[in-house]
């Protein structure tokens, strides 16, 4: 959940400063001594005079933007985007194209990096905190499956997998995709300032989502199978409604409506009475539901006339990502899972770290040569960050979960690759590479579920495919500036 990190396409007039008047002109009839009908004497240049170069005009305007520039391209960008084009370019100052004169520039002006900027207080991604609450968040549902287990059908499961699992699998799938690309839909009418039209949107998405969600699990059920459709369709509501809240920033909202499912941590050990599952279930659902419900309220005002949306395509590769992800997720295992949901907090706080470095960098280095080891160094730094995490929650929830399987070098190692290829894949959807990513993790997931014995060979060509990707695209200067 994300935005775009490219340049924004302006007018050099709305953005550059206005050329300096000409200095010692007096409108005609005012100079001193002078009447109103009296012309004012002709100025003769002096014989050694010169033509201005036009070019030294032009570096005058651009003084500002090129004293920041890392690399000549930025420069080029901004020409660019003044409709500056290479025939004018050549009549005007005599260079072959725009980046040529752009390298001029570049070389006949100082660097003047300001001092980075302290970075803004307030929103919840800024704080190893709040991404702890929202890891913690991720995590607790999965409390709702221990409480929900013994009220599955009962009988053989299908694929070797627990009684009902394959209708909860379709639900929550569908739930994924289609919540992902609706978040994704929200979060850019955020980005536009408008909050009211996100909540509408999201009051249209989140109902369609649920109905979604709960028709793949009618769909994927067989006989004897209903009490598992009917937990897919709480799901399915539960995940459009938590979609609502994390959206709106209401972390905090939807942490006390998921409460009641710590009951869940005696039935790791104890059995408990069927209603008192049951009623826990109902309780943090009915709670999630009230408070999405209560956060939408501005979405009910009628939208203003003749604003277009954002595209809808725009959002399916996001939904596309979230199915690839999702899938290399459930194939990791129960407590895998685990580890993997309570490793987000931590994952989107690593990111945010990442971006801030970049800023910096951007800001206090002068060559294109050293922000490129200096991107590559804190990529390193923040996913090996991650990655040492994940090891300890996975070491943690195996102990932990009931029946999980040991810990061994291997399966950590295939784990770490999972976590490799969601972390890499979320940074590059944080820059507008979305579509790349969720490539990358649908073919790793495909791989998984073809060629089971395959699924670490995928997965770690996927991590190493999408390492190349990031770092291409994110050493360049031009991809850190907004």
């Amino acid at each position: 959940m994300s935005g775009s990190l490219w340049l924004t396409n302006g007018t050099m007039k709305d953005s550059l400063p206005a050329l300096p008047r000409q200095r010692g002109g007096t409108a005609p009839g005012a100079a001193a001594g002078r009447g109103p009908g009296t012309a004012p004497a002709p100025r003769t240049a002096p014989a050694t005079a010169l033509a201005a170069d036009p070019l030294d005009e032009l570096a005058d305007r651009l003084d500002a933007f090129a004293a920041v520039a890392v690399h000549p391209d930025e420069i080029a960008a901004i020409l660019e985007s003044d409709g500056m084009t290479d025939d004018h370019i050549r009549l005007t100052y005599g260079r072959a194209d725009s980046f040529a004169l752009a390298e001029d520039l570049y070389a006949r002006t100082e660097r003047r990096h300001p001092d980075p900027e302290a970075p803004p207080a307030g929103p919840w991604h800024t704080g190893l905190a709040d991404c702890l609450l929202r890891g913690l968040v991720f995590a607790l549902p999965g409390l709702a499956y221990v409480l929900g287990a013994p009220l599955l059908a009962a009988g053989p499961g299908r694929h070797g997998l627990p009684p009902g699992t394959v209708p909860l699998f379709a639900g929550a799938v569908t739930g994924w995709v289609w919540n992902q690309a609706l978040a994704h839909r929200a979060y850019t009418w955020l980005g536009l300032g408008d909050r009211r039209a996100a909540a509408r949107a999201l009051l249209m998405g989140a109902p369609a989502g649920a109905l979604a969600g709960a028709a793949a699990a009618a769909a994927a059920a067989r006989p004897g199978e209903g009490s598992a459709v009917l937990f897919g369709a709480g799901q399915a509501l539960y995940l459009a409604a938590a979609t609502v809240l994390l959206v709106l920033g209401r972390e905090r909202a939807l942490l006390c409506a998921l409460l009641p499912l710590a009951g869940a941590v005696p039935a790791f050990r104890h059995d408990l009475p069927e209603p008192l599952r049951l009623g826990l279930l109902l309780l943090s659902l009915t709670a999630t539901v009230a408070f999405a419900a209560l956060v939408l309220r501005p979405g009910m005002a009628r939208p203003a006339r003749g604003r277009g949306g954002p595209p809808l395509a725009a959002s399916l590769p996001y939904g596309l990502f979230g199915l690839g992800s999702g899938l290399l997720v459930l194939y990791a295992g129960p407590d895998a899972v685990l580890a993997l949901t309570l490793s987000m907090g931590p994952a989107e706080w690593l990111l945010h770290r990442f971006r801030g470095a970049t800023l910096a960098r951007l800001r206090l280095l002068t060559t294109a040569s050293e922000f490129r080891r200096a991107v590559t160094a804190t990529l390193a730094g923040c996913l090996g960050g991650y990655l040492a995490v994940l090891v300890v929650l996975t070491v943690t929830a195996a102990l932990l979960w009931p029946g999980a399987a040991a810990v061994s070098a291997a399966r950590t190692g295939s784990l770490l690759l999972v976590g490799a290829v969601l972390w890499l894949g979320l940074l590059l959807q944080a820059f507008g590479a979305v579509a790349g990513a969720a490539v990358v993790c649908l073919l790793a997931a495909a791989t998984q579920a073809l060629a089971p014995a395959a699924g670490p060979v995928g997965a770690g060509a996927a991590a190493a495919l999408l390492g190349v990707l990031t770092c291409v695209l994110l050493v360049r200067p031009t991809a850190h500036r907004f």
